[in-house]
């Protein structure tokens, strides 16, 4: 067994979708990202990537190429999978913490876990994931931006 820690950050900006754990969730701001800016799914890949020692998601993914613009994290999510496959490692266990201020995530919490459980191929009461706010603190608790920590436990097939 092995464990990654990942986490991820994006500033908000008008115009974009807030896309978490692969769930639109409708609000006036969204991640400016290459991608879709799915801080929770990028958390994720940068933790389940750190646990097989496979590099980070800049790595894999590069920013400046240009198939990944506004590509779904749920498919980068797909091929990190692959990548862990090759290495010889899968998935057991997700914990994870989204940071927020404005909307509430609450409502959309357990979409997400479904979402993780189908892409993970892992059941659902093995992904956790928590909604906080930063009570006003810093950028992110003044609504201008997300963050995402992720854990995830791997184990050698």
């Amino acid at each position: 067994m092995r464990i990654g820690f990942g986490y991820d950050s994006h500033r908000l900006v008008p115009g974009r979708a807030l896309v978490l754990g692969g769930v639109h969730i409708p609000n006036t701001l969204g991640p400016e990202a290459h991608s879709d800016g799915d801080a929770l799914i990028h958390a994720l890949i940068d933790a389940l990537l750190g646990a097989c020692a496979l590099g980070d998601i800049g790595q894999l993914f590069p920013p400046e190429d240009e198939q990944y613009r506004n590509i779904s994290s749920r498919i980068l999510l797909g091929r990190t999978l692959e990548a862990l496959a090759t290495a010889g490692f899968r998935p057991r266990n997700v914990d994870s913490t989204i940071l927020l201020e404005s909307p509430r995530l609450g409502p959309y919490v357990e979409e997400m876990r479904s979402n993780l459980s189908a892409d993970l191929n892992i059941p659902g009461t093995a992904i956790s994931v928590k909604a906080k706010t930063k009570e006003g603190l810093g950028e992110t608790g003044k609504g201008r931006a997300v963050e995402a920590y992720a854990v995830a436990l791997v184990e050698e097939r």
